[in-house]
C-alpha cells in the first residue's frame, strides 16, 4: 500500500467521519447521496436524503415511483436532471446496481467518479474517485500547474488518484480523500498543521496553498430577464404550467413566462374571457444564479376568475403552500405570497 494511502487512512480512522447517514448502506443509498452531493454540500444534502430515503428506500420503490413524486422530494436542490436520471436509472437496472464499472458509466447520470464510489463506498469493491474535494487534496499535494477541471489537468489527476488508491480499503480511503478536503484541506485557510499528508505537499512546502488550486479562467456572467405571469383565482390559487421534461427545470411546475412585460401581456391576455375584470400587479423581482447565467425574473401578480381548461399543456391550480415539484426560486416565490397574504 502506498505510503500515501497509509496515512490517510490512518487519520481516517481516528479524525474522519463515521456518522454520515449514508455509509454503510450499500450501492443503492451510496448513489443516492452521491448524486445529491454533486452540486451540493453535505449539511444541506441531510436532510433532503434522508426524506427521498425514506420515501423511496430502495431500488424497487424508486422505480415504481411516479416522476412527479420524485422531483417533489427532490424540490430546493436543484440540478433537477439528476433526479431525473436517478429515476431513469432506477427504472432500467431491475432492481440491483451493477457492480462492472463500465456497466455503471452507461447509466443515466452517473460519471466516473460516482461508478468509483459505487464501486468502493457501495459494494465494497476496488474504485477511484475524483470528486471537487479530492481534486484539491490532489493538486495542492502534487502541485497541479492547471485548472484542475481542465482535460490535461483531470487527466494528470486521474492518474494519481488510481495510483494511490489501495486495493484493500478503496472505500474508506474515497471516504478519508473527501473528507480530508472538506475538513481540513478547505478552499480557504487549510489546516495544514493538522493534515496527515502535510509534509510532503506542494503546496504547503512552497507556500502555495492560497494559490492551488489553480482557479477556472474566469467568464462574465450574463443575466436573464424573465417575466413571470403569477395567476390567482378567487380561492387564492396559484396556475402554474408543467415544463417539458428536456431543458430547464424539466418536468417541474412553473408559472407562464415570456423574455418582456410586453411579450408575457399579449401571451397570456388570451387566457382570460374578454369580460373578465383583471388586476396587474407588480411583485418584487426573485434572483436565482445559475451556473452559466444569472436569473433576474420579475413576476406580474394577476386576479382572475380560473377557468377549467386553460390551454394545451399540462398544468394546476395550486395554493402557495402545495407540496408539488417547483424549481427553488418558484418555491421562494409561492412563500411570499403567502407573507404577503
Amino acid at each position: 500500500m502506498h505510503p500515501f494511502a497509509i496515512r490517510t487512512l490512518a487519520w481516517f480512522d481516528q479524525h474522519g467521519r463515521h456518522d454520515l447517514p449514508w455509509q454503510g448502506r450499500g450501492p443503492y443509498v451510496t448513489w443516492v447521496s452521491e448524486i445529491m452531493l454533486q452540486q451540493t454540500q453535505v449539511t444541506t444534502a441531510i436532510p433532503y436524503f434522508e426524506r427521498f430515503i425514506a420515501r423511496f428506500p430502495s431500488l424497487d420503490a424508486l422505480a415504481g415511483a411516479e416522476l412527479d413524486d420524485v422531483l417533489a422530494h427532490w424540490s430546493g436542490l436543484g440540478y433537477y436532471a439528476r433526479a431525473r436520471n436517478l429515476h431513469k436509472t432506477a427504472q432500467l437496472v431491475g432492481g440491483e446496481l451493477p457492480q462492472d464499472l463500465d456497466a455503471l458509466e452507461a447509466l443515466p447520470g452517473i460519471g466516473r467518479s460516482t461508478a468509483g464510489a459505487i464501486r468502493a463506498m457501495g459494494h465494497g469493491l476496488y474504485g477511484v474517485i475524483l470528486d471537487g474535494n479530492v481534486k484539491r487534496v490532489l493538486a495542492r499535494h502534487s502541485g497541479e500547474p492547471e485548472w484542475p477541471g481542465g482535460s490535461a489537468a483531470q487527466k494528470r489527476l486521474w492518474a494519481l488518484a488510481e495510483s494511490l488508491t489501495p486495493r484493500e480499503r478503496s472505500g474508506d480511503f474515497a471516504q478519508a480523500m473527501m473528507d480530508l478536503g472538506a475538513t481540513l484541506c478547505t478552499r480557504s485557510r487549510p489546516q495544514c498543521q493538522r493534515c496527515p499528508l502535510a509534509d510532503d505537499c506542494h503546496a504547503r512546502r512552497h507556500g502555495r496553498t492560497a494559490e492551488l488550486p489553480v482557479p477556472k479562467p474566469k467568464k462574465t456572467t450574463p443575466t436573464k430577464t424573465r417575466w413571470w405571469l403569477i395567476w390567482r383565482d378567487d380561492q387564492r390559487r396559484i396556475y402554474l404550467e408543467r415544463r417539458p421534461d428536456s431543458g430547464l427545470w424539466g418536468g417541474l411546475f412553473c408559472p407562464p413566462e415570456a423574455d418582456s412585460l410586453d411579450a408575457l401581456l399579449d401571451d397570456t391576455r388570451a387566457l382570460f374571457s374578454p369580460s373578465a375584470q383583471i388586476d396587474w400587479q407588480a411583485l418584487p423581482a426573485i434572483e436565482h444564479a445559475f451556473s452559466h447565467y444569472r436569473l433576474d425574473a420579475r413576476p406580474i401578480l394577476v386576479s382572475a376568475n380560473s377557468t377549467d381548461t386553460v390551454r394545451d399543456t399540462p398544468s394546476a391550480w395550486v395554493w402557495p403552500d402545495s407540496d408539488i415539484a417547483t424549481p427553488a426560486p418558484v418555491t421562494r416565490l409561492l412563500s411570499q405570497l403567502i407573507d404577503h397574504d
